[in-house]
């Protein structure tokens, strides 16, 4: 940490963290951790296909084997909505859970983390949703015990305080942050992610190899102005030396696991070094923050028009999270290279590329082709217009992504919404 700079100038980071419990067969353990918090009426929640699985039975025997009353909400929707959230709350409003137990991928632990701020906190809906979309209100105060067991290896939110949603009214994700949300424990089971389809672990893996990358190259916190109160320090802090470390070790797992993961659901060794980077990528991003392809991400989900992927529900159509992310990865590494050569031919490097005697105005452009190499090793659609968006759309993309101020400020760069275009339309098309 350095101390030379003004007094206006933040000099200090925080350090939050869930307790993880990570390794196979840990889901055996719900009951007895959930039973340690004092819970004796826990709200199970998960998502119909979920519902469906030996892993969902697993927990809720092992909470009932620890003597709790268990309610079940599996109504989940993947992808969640403003409405979903609020169809959620009213669920834990009637039943008045003293904890709450998610088993999902990050729609699941999202909306658990929602119900259990409005049951606990009652409020109109946008109080505490993130500004400006929201009024991005204080949580006023803790909340109810929340263990959340992740089934996919990516979106990192049973360590971060984060629920994210569609918000139909502007057709664009937005979303809650506070510590209050972060879950109390989480258990990370490998053994979740050995039936998981192919799509799903490339989708949820780029996920974290966005989380990790984005991270790594944020705003570093001292740049930023100290707050006028030491716990009005945002979670998205910008890049600091704890974050550092978990994004690291996660790119170099992902580099060396990511693309066997996905090509053999056989491969155990792969799939669990995945889960643990997604673990570590989680905490590193709840720490520092994710920045532009993460708030360009919420519009290109937001506004999809018939796009369906394999191995997704296909109700409706949807860009799953982790690829809306990483299809706008590599031109916004492009446009970012410069402001911190070093740290993105360094995050190219732990991914495996080969940097050597790569020149620093060369950065941006070495990390965005190994980023490439990898969607297409993993079967990524090329780019924007593989999810059926055109130049056409590039407009009205910026204009979705300009709410996300939340992650537009953690970016290394200053942006307006003519180079937020600029950026979607070099997203079109990579190869």
């Amino acid at each position: 940490m350095s101390c030379c700079h003004d007094s206006a100038a933040e000099g200090a980071f925080t350090v939050d963290a869930s307790r993880i419990t990570f390794g196979r067969g840990c889901l055996a353990e719900v009951g007895d951790r959930a039973a340690a918090w004092g819970v004796h009426r826990v709200a199970l929640f998960s998502d119909p296909v979920v519902a469906a699985l030996p892993v969902f039975d697993t927990v809720r025997q092992s909470l009932r084997d620890a003597g709790l009353d268990v309610v079940s909400y599996t109504d989940v929707r993947v992808e969640p909505t403003d409405e979903s959230f609020r169809r959620a709350a009213e669920f834990a409003t009637e039943v008045q859970p003293d904890g709450y137990v998610s088993v999902g991928g990050g729609s699941v632990i999202d909306t658990a983390k929602a119900a259990n701020l409005y049951a606990s906190h009652p409020a109109d809906f946008l109080h505490y949703v993130n500004a400006p979309v929201g009024e991005g209100a204080a949580v006023p105060g803790p909340l109810r015990p929340h263990l959340a067991c992740p089934t996919t290896s990516g979106t990192g939110s049973e360590v971060t305080g984060i629920a994210i949603f569609d918000l139909l009214s502007m057709a664009a994700k937005t979303g809650i942050a506070s510590p209050a949300l972060r879950p109390t424990e989480a258990l990370v089971d490998p053994d979740c992610t050995d039936t998981l389809p192919a799509t799903v672990v490339a989708c949820s893996g780029l996920d974290v190899l966005s989380h990790a990358l984005e991270s790594y190259t944020a705003r570093p916190y001292t740049r930023r102005t100290a707050p006028d109160r030491p716990t009005l320090r945002p979670m998205s802090q910008g890049a600091n030396p704890w974050s550092d470390l978990g994004c690291r070790e996660a790119l170099t797992l992902l580099g060396r696991y990511l693309t066997r993961a996905v090509a053999d659901s056989s491969d155990r060794e792969a799939r669990e070094q995945v889960m643990w980077a997604a673990t570590l990528a989680g905490i590193a991003f709840g720490n520092a923050g994710v920045h532009l392809p993460h708030a360009m991400a919420y519009a290109v989900a937001g506004q999809v028009r018939d796009f369906r992927p394999e191995g997704y529900p296909d109700a409706e159509p949807i860009v799953p999270h982790g690829m809306s992310v990483i299809l706008n990865a590599p031109a916004a590494f492009r446009l970012t290279g410069h402001t911190d050569p070093v740290r993105h031919l360094d995050a190219a490097g732990h991914l495996g590329a080969d940097t050597a005697g790569a020149a620093p105005e060369d950065a941006g452009a070495v990390l965005a082709d190994h980023v490439i190499r990898i969607m297409q090793e993993v079967g990524m659609p090329n780019g924007l217009g593989g999810v059926g968006y055109t130049d056409a759309d590039s407009r009205s993309l910026a204009e979705g992504t300009w709410p996300q101020q939340r992650l537009l400020g953690n970016a290394p760069i200053e942006l307006d919404k003519a180079l937020l275009a600029t950026t979607f339309t070099q997203s079109m098309r990579y190869w």
